[in-house]
């Protein structure tokens, strides 16, 4: 309520032209047209704001976007190893088949070649026993046979015997 005091309006007030200074300037302000440079000024502020915001959700929805192809692209390649992990394992097992049967193809040959070699070495070693058998009753026969030509004693039973050899070697 100090603007219906009467002392306020007295010129000698030094606050009564504080308030006229003011006014006046306000009005220089207002007739040079500062409110409008300064409204300029924020509209052009604004309006880089606004382009600024605009270019930030432009790259944000870029962004999105190729967040969104990197997310496909990593179900595409999970995807993708998935299948080359699963062809990976049936081919080891389908190796692993074959391996076996081909293992097994071999030891049934190296068992067949060993059970030849076994008969083989059980025949020579049944030749050579029948061999050695032979030559050791050739031995003994020569030395009785000498034995008993040495005596000079003629045995019916020997001469029989080289009677039935020519007769056979004929």
């Amino acid at each position: 309520m100090e603007f219906l005091n009467p002392h306020l309006y007295d010129l000698s007030n030094p606050e009564l032209w504080v308030a006229v200074g003011l006014l006046l300037f306000f009005a220089i302000v207002v007739v040079a047209g500062v409110p409008k440079l300064i409204a300029g000024v924020l509209d052009a502020k604004a309006a880089k704001i606004q382009s600024e915001l605009d270019e930030a959700a432009r790259l944000r929805a870029e962004a999105e976007a190729l967040l969104a192809q990197i997310r496909q692209e990593k179900a595409e390649a999970e995807a993708q190893a998935a299948e080359m992990l699963k062809a990976a394992e049936d081919e080891a097992r389908r190796m692993e088949a074959e391996t076996r049967a081909r293992l097994e193809e071999s030891l049934a040959r190296r068992q067949q070649l060993a059970e030849r070699r076994i008969a083989q070495a059980e025949a020579q070693a049944t030749a050579d026993v029948k061999a050695a058998a032979v030559e050791q009753a050739a031995r003994v026969a020569e030395s009785i046979l000498a034995a008993r030509l040495a005596a000079g004693a003629p045995d019916p039973v020997l001469d029989a015997a080289v009677a039935q050899i020519g007769d056979r070697l004929n």
